[in-house]
């Protein structure tokens, strides 16, 4: 009971349950539980119980959670952890993009759920308001917020769900001006290959104008030539006449365009026949980080994600 308690450490209403549910002296009796005898749960057949399982140190979007065992197969009905692994890590860039700060607690009560006596889901209002602060930066990228991950599927605020953990007034750690999600990513090696990864085509090259256009920042490539470091969709007949959006980024801050003079890393995607932009960096030469990075993706195989926010 007691190393039960010192691995959940989300939330006290976690907690609570896990006093509600538990009544055993030892961890290890918890290797093996079941919410229903027959193994069928959400109108899905299991072939053996769900267990407990350590969370492998890469699955990076819940390793760190403040928890080491998760509940296999997850509240998503994803069996395996190589499944897990797949589904989870193309959430990776929400976080960084700090869109807020219970992003991770929500995403992984359901990727990687705590291990108790039966299943303990997210809260509505916990839903709700990651939803309203990060639906609108999915919506930069393309992405609408997926129907896996519809509020109304999750119980009413009470002591057996997971709830905030900030209030309304620290519920973001961004300030109120925020910058254009595409624009607001370090240069770091993990950052840069995770969205190279989750991006359809990445190129250098350099910019020759960025205006507004119907509440989008369009940026009109320039006629130079550009380099190919994942060509993905595009056609030969794309580079010759580039054009990408940042979506609903007419208004927010990008310090990258503030000066084109340079060569860029530019990452995105097609949607709906747009090219949409995900990330861009200057192409700073001197950088260790992107050195790294640059080597990094063209010696290793991106895993296969279905889409970035899946």
């Amino acid at each position: 009971m007691a190393e039960l308690k010192r691995q959940v450490s989300l939330t006290q209403a976690v907690t609570l349950a896990l006093v509600l549910l538990t009544s055993a002296s030892s961890a290890e009796e918890y290797d093996y539980y079941s919410w229903q005898s027959d193994n069928f749960h959400s109108g899905r057949f299991y072939a053996k119980q769900p267990q407990c399982v350590d969370i492998p140190a890469d699955l990076r979007l819940c390793y760190n959670v403040g928890y080491k065992k998760m509940r296999l197969p997850n509240l998503l009905d994803h069996e395996t952890m190589p499944e897990v692994k797949q589904q989870a890590g193309s959430w990776v860039p929400l976080l960084a993009k700090r869109c807020h700060a219970d992003t991770q607690v929500f995403l992984c009560s359901l990727f990687a759920p705590v291990c108790l006596d039966r299943p303990i889901y997210p809260c509505r209002s916990l839903c709700e308001a990651v939803r309203d602060s990060c639906a609108p930066v999915m919506e930069t990228y393309g992405f609408p917020w997926p129907e896996m991950l519809q509020c109304e599927k999750f119980p009413i605020d009470n002591d057996l769900c997971i709830p905030m953990q900030f209030s309304a007034g620290h519920a973001t750690q961004t300030p109120v001006s925020k910058v254009c999600p595409p624009c607001d990513n370090e240069l770091k090696a993990d950052t840069i290959m995770e969205h190279y990864c989750a991006s359809d085509f990445a190129l250098k090259m350099k910019i020759k104008e960025a205006k507004k256009e119907k509440g989008d920042r369009k940026l009109i490539a320039a006629q130079k030539k550009k380099k190919v470091l994942k060509m993905g969709i595009l056609r030969k007949k794309d580079l010759k006449k580039l054009t990408l959006y940042i979506k609903n980024g007419a208004n927010c801050p990008c310090s990258q365009l503030d000066n084109l003079g340079s060569n860029f890393l530019i990452m995105g995607r097609k949607v709906d026949q747009q090219l949409l932009l995900m990330s861009i960096h200057k192409w700073d030469k001197k950088s260790k980080e992107l050195k790294f990075a640059i080597k990094y993706i063209k010696s290793q195989q991106c895993p296969t994600y279905h889409s970035v926010f899946q």
